[in-house]
């Protein structure tokens, strides 16, 4: 909004205005609004969940010292959702359509997320949505994502190409056939395997960011390292000289999500204030899945969705250790691998302190970006 107003309608008129041309500029001041958005919002969304009386409810087999955290008020996501759109509609182009498809993937997931602590918060209980409920609408999500983005494909806007790490020219297309086909069957065929590739890349990044959210900070402040290191990889795709050094598909319309990006660094930082242990707010279910929705469609845009294991590396650890332990409980006669799943916990019993797990999960956290980060010019 501001960068059509400010640049493209007056800049003619008052020159210095060319400032809001500048990507980095716009990145940087959506970054420091989410921030101020968040901290001046904060207390006020905190004593409203309060008083409609939207506390966590904490199950009975997780770790005792969890007991006292019951009460405390959740769906904190919310403020994380103002908080980035606001500014991503203010500093960003909005005539380009990859913003656009993000934002919608955000709200998406985070509606997702809002009926799943909805319906918690109403009938309290521990769960909301059945597991199929939620998958089948997290499933509808990605694969609407992933529609759009073929749509954008046939005007050659985006490439269905995928970019390998550590390779330099093999580059697979995920539709089978060219579009359109002789015969109309075919031509959806060949967008099945780009469909259903992009929907388990949303649907699994969303659940794993919901399951490392199990500790005061933990979720969010792996979301400002992933968030940030992609801001980095979206800058570097859409810029020409950088994605010509570093040998990537230049995109020059993916930039711009940049600004997303900035805005959901800031925006996280902004809720880390009031959920830093001890926590004053959790960001539930309609958090998590938005920012895992968020992170994994930023991915998929730029063509990084095989650095996602890298870019969010405790995430995919935290849901690899329930696979296994469901897994090992299922086929093992009820033996389990970890002490308690997700890995969090599983650190909690054997005697680390809750603040010592978060703070090297952190630490994970950013070896594993900045490893991804180097993987642009190893290859």
């Amino acid at each position: 909004m501001l960068y059509w107003l400010l640049y493209e309608k007056l800049f003619p008129f008052f020159h210095p205005f060319r400032i809001f041309r500048y990507l980095t500029f716009r990145t940087a001041f959506a970054s420091l609004t989410a921030l101020l958005i968040a901290l001046l919002i904060g207390p006020f969304v905190i004593q409203k969940l309060r008083e409609f009386q939207i506390g966590q409810f904490v199950r009975e087999d997780g770790p005792a010292s969890h007991l006292k955290k019951s009460g405390t008020p959740t769906m904190g996501g919310v403020l994380i959702a103002i908080a980035i759109l606001l500014p991503t509609v203010l500093w960003s182009d909005p005539a380009n359509p990859f913003v656009w498809i993000t934002v919608f993937s955000t709200m998406a997931f985070g509606a997702i997320g809002f009926a799943d602590d909805y319906t918690k918060v109403v009938k309290r209980r521990s769960l909301g949505l059945t597991a199929r409920g939620k998958l089948f609408w997290q499933g509808l999500a990605g694969a609407s994502v992933a529609v759009v983005l073929i749509l954008l494909q046939q005007f050659h806007l985006f490439s269905t190409r995928l970019t390998v790490p550590f390779v330099k020219q093999w580059r697979p297309d995920l539709l089978w056939h060219a579009w359109p086909s002789t015969v109309p069957h075919l031509s959806l065929l060949a967008f099945l395997p780009f469909i259903l590739w992009v929907t388990l890349w949303l649907v699994g990044t969303s659940n794993a960011v919901n399951l490392t959210d199990g500790l005061d900070g933990l979720a969010i402040g792996c979301t400002i390292i992933a968030a940030g290191a992609l801001a980095v990889l979206t800058y570097v795709s859409g810029h020409v000289v950088f994605a010509d050094y570093l040998e990537l598909q230049r995109m020059p319309m993916v930039g711009e999500l940049a600004v997303f990006c900035g805005s959901m660094v800031g925006a996280s930082i902004g809720f880390l204030w009031y959920n830093a242990h001890p926590a004053e707010v959790f960001m539930g279910d309609v958090g998590s899945l938005a920012l895992g929705g968020a992170i994994g469609t930023v991915a998929v845009i730029i063509r990084q969705e095989l650095l996602l294991p890298f870019i969010g590396g405790i995430f995919i650890l935290e849901a690899l250790s329930v696979m296994l332990q469901v897994g090992s409980y299922k086929l093992r006669n009820k033996k389990r691998i970890f002490r308690m799943a997700p890995l969090h916990h599983h650190f909690e019993q054997l005697g680390w302190h809750e603040s010592k797990v978060i703070v090297r999960f952190w630490i994970g956290a950013l070896v594993f970006a900045l490893f991804a980060l180097t993987t642009l010019k190893l290859r």
